[in-house]
């Protein structure tokens, strides 16, 4: 880490309740600083912090932050995009002197002496980077120090840490051109579908932004890419591309099975051999391409064990809220609840055609809450195309995150669109009492926002019934 952010006996949090802020927390709690931090509203990941130690406050009033804090020749301060500018705890720091620092800025600073996986893609990011973590730190000898934008199952956490291991594995967000800090020893590029078009304006921009985050990779490196992206690379001289897609490209899928609710392939490498038997334990279609994406970069860094591999793939219980089956009644037919994160068109449709993938001939009912006005203004069609595959909808209104409500964009403008044979339109607290009163067989819970906290009481009045 650069020595003069390791100076520092306090690091303060604007935005602590982030997912990508808090493994920088944790990070930072087990280098022995004392942490602490804001959010706008507690959470299952808060509450999780402040058992850890961080001291979270939940007021944007300056006597919130501690006083021990408020000396800029102690405390480092890191923020997140996602606070405004007018933020009165983020202005204090900023007016008074402080080192105030992106969190991609300091993720920057601490991965930079690594050999860094950073993964990066409108989506399959989280995953990605979760499968990789997981293979490099169940392989003896190797590991990896990973940060990442979801909760990995298997370690309830989303950071983790192997002081020796040259690794790191990063997620690498496009967000506010956050990726543009990092310097990759192995970048790989899930996908480029546009998004977060309130910051870039428009596609072509969108795009220019993951060419940069090409330039960024070390000399020596390499960047797997899938194939068919509209994405034109600019590597250095002397870094390798290699291409990968689930049926063709440099890393592929071959002789694919599926039987009794699992997925199973051969992975073909570059060279043409073949590691065999390769079984996601997530058996959705999409975690075919991110085990290949996952498995190449690990491959790459040229400590891959085959055997090791194909354990840690099996036994990957993947991130927090990507497809997490939440609940499952006893019994053949029983219902099912499924949490996931999706908050893209392309991201729902995955997810729902997983769904109908995995249970065939089953009532779907999908409860969706929209993320930004911005999102829905731009993708409105694609999100009710999505949508009406199910066979009930319930539409929650547009959870605001960062920004303030644009004139004539309520969740109306996806609803009217949908062709779905049911659906309703409800504020996010009848929630629970809506799917008490649906029948159904299966329910995908889906989006970014707050609708992660309805989660539980859905599935309690649910298994309680």
């Amino acid at each position: 880490m650069d020595n003069n952010i390791a100076s520092f006996p306090c690091v303060y949090f604007v935005g602590a309740g982030g997912i990508g802020m808090a493994a920088l927390e944790r990070y930072f709690l087990s280098r022995g600083k004392r942490v602490a931090g804001y959010d706008r509203t507690p959470s299952p990941l808060t509450d999780a912090l402040i058992a850890e130690g961080v001291d979270i406050s939940f007021s944007d009033a300056v006597d919130a932050i501690p006083v021990e804090m408020r000396d800029p020749a102690t405390t480092l301060v890191v923020y997140t995009p996602a606070i405004p500018p007018s933020h009165p705890g983020l202005r204090f720091f900023r007016e008074g002197g402080f080192q105030v620092m992106k969190r991609s800025q300091v993720l920057g600073l601490i991965t930079r002496d690594s050999l860094g996986l950073c993964f990066a893609g409108t989506h399959g990011k989280t995953t990605t980077s979760s499968m990789a973590a997981h293979i490099l730190h169940s392989t003896p000898g190797v590991g990896c120090n990973a940060f990442l934008g979801g909760i990995l199952r298997n370690y309830g956490s989303n950071l983790l840490l192997s002081p020796s291991s040259p690794f790191s594995v990063i997620e690498a967000d496009e967000f506010d051109r956050s990726f543009h800090t990092l310097s990759p020893h192995i970048a790989v590029i899930t996908s480029t579908d546009p998004d977060h078009l309130d910051i870039y304006g428009t596609e072509e921009a969108y795009l220019e932004s993951f060419a940069h985050f090409t330039e960024l990779i070390r000399p020596g490196g390499f960047l797997v890419v899938h194939t068919g992206l509209k994405l034109r690379p600019r590597v250095p001289e002397g870094v390798r591309v290699f291409t990968y897609s689930r049926d063709e490209g440099d890393f592929h899928a071959a002789n694919i099975r599926r039987a009794d609710g699992s997925v199973i392939f051969d992975l073909v490498l570059p060279d043409g051999s073949v590691i065999p038997d390769i079984e996601p334990g997530v058996p959705v279609e999409i975690n075919i391409e991110n085990s290949i994406a996952a498995l190449a970069a690990c491959w790459l860094t040229g400590k891959l064990d085959p055997d090791s591999a194909r354990a840690a793939m099996k036994s990957f219980m993947g991130p927090a809220r990507r497809f997490e089956v939440r609940y499952r009644e006893p019994g053949p037919g029983g219902r099912v609840i499924i949490d996931d994160y999706a908050h893209h068109p392309d991201e729902l449709m995955a997810s729902i055609t997983s769904v109908r993938a995995l249970y065939p001939g089953r009532k779907l009912t999908v409860a969706f809450q929209p993320h930004l006005y911005s999102r829905t203004r731009d993708f409105a069609p694609g999100f009710a195309r999505a949508l009406s595959l199910a066979d009930e909808v319930i539409l929650l209104d547009i959870y605001p995150a960062r920004e303030l409500p644009i004139p004539g964009v309520t969740s109306r403008v996806i609803f009217d669109e949908i062709t779905a044979p049911v659906k309703s339109l409800i504020p996010l607290k009848d929630l629970t009492e809506k799917v008490k009163n649906t029948n159904f067989d299966v329910l995908l819970i889906a989006g970014a926002g707050d609708i992660s906290t309805a989660v539980a009481p859905v599935v309690d009045a649910v298994s309680s019934n």
